[in-house]
């Protein structure tokens, strides 16, 4: 393809004017005054024209990669270009690993030792591409350049700002090798990534061809703390270490190597639509658990009550069931949909997203807490009472309320299903989520199609009204954990505010309720007013500041912290972590976590440091660069009045960090 890409040049290179380029270069650096000794970063800045792209360092089926000839000053040194996380372009059923928009390469400069202050480093390269539209290409050259002095290494915010842009747009390292296996024309390649921390939309790129069938299909499953990466293998299968970036989305992308190995066939045969039938399975088992939970099962056993106490036709039973199991069904794919729409978007978000804002938290306290009041019978309000009402309208709303208040509820199989779902394509996944409403609305399906067991239900009676009383409890507990959840999320000025909220909403309802119970007209009008001013209060509920420990006596690493400690000559352990780094989240269970490694530490005052570098923190990642690593894991001990940390090897174990507080 790269002949092809020549051939068509000159139809181009005609229509280009003298001295103007498709793709305009800017050789800049980090510091223009680097120190003598330092390492400087410089980038290749590259803005291609509308309609026209560069490549990445492999282009796929056509193209070549660039190449870079230096000029350096005597005893300077570059080291290899970093390109970031490529897109997909397919021509003519041709797969090409191109940049369609601005980007940029890095490389580090070293700059000679012993120089003095003031003097010149004038630095050039000379830069050989391919440029194309989607109907032409043309080779380009040109030589960009930049002249440093020597100095202490300042960098200006707003450079330092532009080159944090760049890194940003790095894959990052993993941190983990992976395993791939070739048969029968197919590779399957595993790569260890954490099952809470799902991509979006993960594709692989091959950093060298000849490792897959390019522009084949990928399929992407989850399998435990693994995805595994399903194509078509090249036509001479590849051996030895596969390298490449695993893409998860919005321009972010790891860094994967793998080795040869054995690799299962993914669940299903690797299906994605056979893996969505058995996610569906398991989310369907996983909402019928959720019916015994404690927010979910005072709704439904007021529901079946109602419906034995109605009386109805078989036809108005079935009719009740499936406006019951409609309304749980669609605000579960309204909830799938929307939680699908925001990982789209790039937000690393899951199941029960909404709960991650503490209005949401806010909401549900004051209808749980409502409802919880209302079984135990501390007023008559017939906006909460459509739970045990006949009709489809009464089933519709008692469905979406059930699956609604089900959200902060977890059970077994749930987990695996609607992880699952995460990683299937769009209409797979609501599959999953169809599912989970299914399970949620079967009991109630099948009393209504079922006679037999509607038969089965206790006959009205004064009982009826004790056990509400006692369905309330589990209400209340619903409500004390959603006023627990609120605490950590809004802190302890947000739980307060929305426990105020929720004083003002009782109040009314149990005004509206005095009012029904003297047979008042408008009745319903303090209940109005007190819900309305606590809603606007829990509306401005703001998440707390992010907490600083993630272990026992653990403090969110900054590097002002870390020179405090220090000074005070208390030993430090800093670690560098991430959610999607495996071998971070390993060590943390099997060493860090222990109790007896947290009872060391305590004993001898050690300061545990908790740097989290999961959204990528260019500042972090800088501190993380200048101890000679790419990424996490990185663990530093700072032992009182050494002058250099201690670097700990990437596989902890208890006895060694319980030696450290010795």
């Amino acid at each position: 393809m790269t002949c092809l890409a020549l051939l068509l040049a000159p139809a181009a290179a005609l229509a280009q004017a003298p001295g103007e380029r498709h793709l305009a270069m800017e050789l800049v650096a980090e510091s223009v005054t680097p120190a003598p000794g330092s390492t400087v970063t410089l980038a290749i800045a590259a803005t291609p024209q509308p309609g026209w792209h560069g490549y990445w360092q492999n282009p796929g089926d056509a193209g070549f990669p660039m190449r870079a000839d230096w000029t350096l000053p005597a005893g300077a040194k570059v080291g290899t270009l970093r390109y970031p996380v490529p897109e997909r372009l397919i021509v003519a059923g041709l797969m090409n690993y191109v940049y369609e928009r601005p980007y940029a390469l890095l490389v580090d400069l070293a700059v000679p030792a012993g120089l003095a202050e003031g003097t010149r480093l004038p630095v050039g390269v000379t830069l050989d591409y391919l440029v194309c539209t989607r109907q032409v290409c043309v080779p380009e050259k040109q030589t960009v350049s930049l002249a440093l002095t020597v100095g202490r290494g300042a960098i200006v915010p707003a450079v330092r700002a532009r080159f944090d842009g760049w890194r940003r747009a790095l894959p990052r390292p993993l941190g983990s090798v992976g395993t791939w296996q070739a048969e029968a024309g197919a590779l399957r390649m595993s790569v260890p990534f954490p099952a809470d921390a799902a991509p979006a939309d993960a594709y692989f790129y091959p950093a060298e061809a000849g490792t897959i069938d390019m522009a084949a299909h990928q399929t992407v499953t989850r399998e435990g703390d693994r995805l595994v990466v399903a194509t078509k293998a090249a036509a001479t299968p590849p051996t030895g270490r596969i390298e490449g970036v695993l893409a998860t989305g919005d321009g972010q992308g790891f860094a994967v190597s793998a080795m040869p190995g054995s690799v299962a066939r993914p669940s299903a045969g690797g299906s994605g639509w056979g893996v969505a039938l058995v996610a569906f399975a398991g989310a369907v088992l996983g909402g019928l658990i959720l019916n015994v939970m404690p927010c979910v099962f005072p709704i439904l056993s007021l529901k079946a009550l109602s419906l034995a106490k109605s009386g109805g036709t078989e036809g108005a039973a079935r009719a009740e069931a499936l406006a019951y199991t409609a309304g749980v069904v669609l605000v579960c794919l309204a909830l799938g949909a929307g939680l699908l729409a925001l990982r789209a978007g790039g937000a690393t978000v899951g199941w029960a997203f909404q709960l991650q804002d503490p209005r949401v938290i806010g909401v549900l306290l004051l209808l749980v807490t409502g409802i919880a009041f209302n079984l135990a019978g501390l007023f008559e309000l017939p906006t909460p009472r459509f739970a045990g009402r006949a009709g489809t309208g009464g089933a519709f709303a008692t469905g979406a309320l059930a699956a609604f208040v089900a959200t902060p509820c977890t059970g077994p199989f749930m987990g695996a299903a609607l992880g699952a779902a995460l990683v299937l394509p769009a209409a797979a996944a609501l599959l999953v989520f169809a599912g989970l409403g299914l399970g949620i609305a079967l009991p109630f399906l099948a009393l209504g199609f079922v006679p037999a067991l509607r038969r089965r239900l206790p006959k009205p009676g004064a009982w009826m009204a004790r056990l509400r009383r006692i369905l309330s409890l589990p209400m209340f507990l619903t409500a004390l954990a959603l006023a627990w959840v609120l605490g950590r999320q809004a802190g302890v000025d947000g739980m307060t505010l929305g426990l105020a909220a929720l004083l003002i909403a009782a109040t009314g309802l149990w005004w509206t309720g005095r009012r029904q119970l003297a047979g008042r007209e408008r009745s319903f009008w303090p209940a109005g007013v007190a819900g309305a001013l606590a809603f606007a209060a829990v509306l401005t509920l703001q998440p707390a500041p992010a907490g600083a420990a993630k272990v026992a006596g653990g403090e969110a690493f900054t590097e002002a912290r870390l020179t405090a400690l220090r000074a005070e000559g208390r030993p430090v352990f800093a670690y560098f972590t991430a959610d999607w780094c495996l071998t971070c989240k390993v060590n943390e269970k099997a060493a860090i976590e222990r109790d007896g490694v947290q009872a060391s530490f305590a004993k001898a005052k050690v300061a545990v440091l908790v740097g989290d570098w999961t959204d990528g923190d260019p500042a972090m990642g800088r501190f993380i660069e200048r101890h000679n690593r790419a990424g996490v894991p990185l663990y530093l001990y700072y032992a009182p009045g050494a002058a250099a940390p201690r670097v700990l090897p990437q596989v902890l174990t208890p006895a060694m960090l319980e030696a450290l507080g010795t």
